[in-house]
């Protein structure tokens, strides 16, 4: 007689848990673009909020592993070295991020920011990986995409803005690329609070060197940069948890929810709105991404290993 206690066929505990975490991590994410409309509807700069935002998560980061995870911060310099360089290419990337949701709509912000999983196949593509059809088909489909959702809005488009949104997803797919070369054999959990903490010196340089004082905001606006900085420390714990039980593909796919997420809050607390030809943009982006499932299948594990290697 079975045990009433055994699992059912087919249940894994560490794979449920995984899935659990990633999906939480893609909430977290979701409400990113959100808080930084907010922190610009009460003044805040682009480049106040990448830094103030990134201090506030390095601060709780170091705070827990200073209480929980002290064993995980052991490093070498080499090590070290190659998470700098991460966490630099990283904070660029979260420059151009925030200086491209200041000129867009959060939903649209949210679609474009996709676009870094085509990043890092070609980048692969680049760095002498076989040239498949199905990337020339996505890459077609991205860039009818992003025309459609760029050039489609009411009004004058913003073309500076979604470029600028472009290459922070351009950014970010390099830093993934760049993650499975300097940290092949740094775990996660070790390699989160260097590149971060390299990520904050990054953009807190590019603040300075603005010259200019920071600004006086009301209590509203540092409530909207403080919580940022909540999501972004939490995301990142959450996110390392669920790669390290399940693989990086299916993190990656279950982390569109983050998509999800950022829309409904756009919809719902910003008012925003996208038109038909709009949404008929974000299906073909969204096409192109979900079509990386066939493609990957070609790649192997590499792919797969690079994503997993996301930590920042």
């Amino acid at each position: 007689m079975p045990s009433k206690h055994r699992l059912p066929r087919g249940t894994n505990p560490e794979r449920t848990r995984g899935i659990r975490n990633t999906l939480l991590a893609s909430f977290f994410l979701g409400w990113s673009p959100i808080l930084g409309k907010i922190a610009y509807a009460y003044g805040v700069t682009p480049f106040t909020l990448a830094a103030v935002r990134t201090l506030v998560a390095v601060a709780l980061l170091w705070l827990g592993y200073g209480l929980f995870w002290r064993s995980w911060l052991r490093i070498t310099w080499r090590e070290l070295v190659g998470c700098i360089g991460v966490g630099v290419v990283n904070g660029l990337g979260s420059l151009l991020y925030y200086s491209g949701l200041s000129r867009l709509d959060a939903s649209l912000a949210s679609f474009l920011n996709t676009l870094y999983l085509l990043w890092v196949v070609l980048f692969l593509t680049a760095a002498g990986q076989p040239v498949h059809w199905l990337t020339l088909l996505r890459l077609a489909l991205a860039m009818g995409g992003v025309y459609l959702l760029s050039g489609a809005t009411e009004g004058e488009p913003d073309w500076l803005g979604a470029m600028l949104m472009v290459a922070s997803a351009a950014t970010y797919g390099w830093h993934l690329v760049l993650g499975q070369w300097v940290l092949a054999d740094i775990p996660a959990r070790t390699a989160t609070p260097y590149i971060l903490t390299a990520m904050a010196a990054t953009v807190g340089l590019a603040r300075a060197l603005q010259g200019s004082p920071v600004e006086s905001l009301s209590t509203a606006g540092w409530s909207a940069i403080v919580a940022l900085g909540v999501t972004t420390a939490a995301s990142r714990v959450l996110m390392f948890s669920g790669l390290q039980r399940l693989g990086g593909i299916e993190a990656a796919l279950l982390s569109l929810w983050e998509l999800v997420i950022s829309l409904v809050l756009a919809f719902a607390l910003l008012g925003e709105r996208m038109t038909l030809l709009q949404w008929a943009g974000g299906l073909v982006l969204a096409l192109s991404i979900l079509l990386g499932g066939g493609e990957r299948k070609t790649r192997g594990s590499q792919l797969d290993e690079i994503i997993a290697r996301y930590a920042g």
